[in-house]
């Protein structure tokens, strides 16, 4: 199993944790179906509950409801203008400073935000989860350990049919024709250049344990003493 890293900043990494109350925000990438979820699922069963609060980038894409269904459906959702940034980069201040903040709900059958939102709490562990969320420099400056989850453009195109047939109701041929015309020109123009802003890549995605299990002591060595 192949591992690479890119940790010459960690000394940096573990001062500003410190500075930010103690806060850890962490930035997972990649692309679609590159096993993102999955990492993160893995980690959040090895740290202590009520530690770690997921800001999903998918809860910030843009409210479309002024737009009829038809024009919805065709909105390219790899683009980074498709992702609210600057309420994401709010939230995160602001659970920074020990404020709670109003996570959005975002339907992918409607392309539009629910009028309900989901309490989220300030942690010691924020972890900003997205394709797109180590294209906003804004977002990558205050991340204290950016990571890419990196998996062949195959492997993530099964996962992507597999996921957009059961959660979102496309049919195969729709799918196919949104990885050719957005996805994939998507991934290569943004998403696949933003590896070389991370710190640490995690090739073969949820399936890398090693790397998942080195990310979750880096976690773990930022965690408070009293959860030690």
């Amino acid at each position: 199993m192949s591992i690479f890293f890119v940790l010459s900043r960690n000394k940096s990494v573990f001062l500003r944790a410190e500075n930010h109350n103690n806060m850890l925000i962490i930035g997972i990438a990649g692309g679609t179906g590159s096993g993102k979820s999955t990492v993160v699922r893995k980690i959040l069963d090895r740290l202590p509950v009520g530690e770690v609060a997921i800001l999903p980038q998918d809860s910030y894409y843009r409210d479309s409801s002024h737009l009829p269904l038809e024009e919805r459906l065709e909105i390219n959702f790899d683009h980074p203008d498709s992702i609210e940034f600057e309420l994401l980069t709010k939230h995160l201040k602001e659970l920074r400073k020990g404020k709670t903040i109003k996570q959005p709900i975002y339907s992918y059958l409607t392309c539009t935000r629910a009028d309900e939102t989901i309490a989220v709490k300030p942690c010691h562990v924020i972890i900003v989860e997205g394709i797109l969320v180590l294209t906003n420099p804004e977002l990558r400056k205050m991340m204290d350990l950016k990571v890419f989850v990196d998996a062949d453009a195959d492997d993530r195109l099964i996962r992507v049919i597999n996921r957009d047939i059961i959660e979102r109701g496309r049919s195969v041929n729709k799918i196919m024709e949104r990885y050719e015309t957005t996805v994939k020109p998507m991934h290569v123009q943004f998403i696949e250049p933003t590896k070389r802003f991370a710190d640490l890549i995690i090739p073969q995605g949820g399936n890398n344990q090693i790397a998942i299990d080195i990310l979750t002591m880096f976690i773990e060595k930022n965690l408070n003493p009293h959860t030690k």
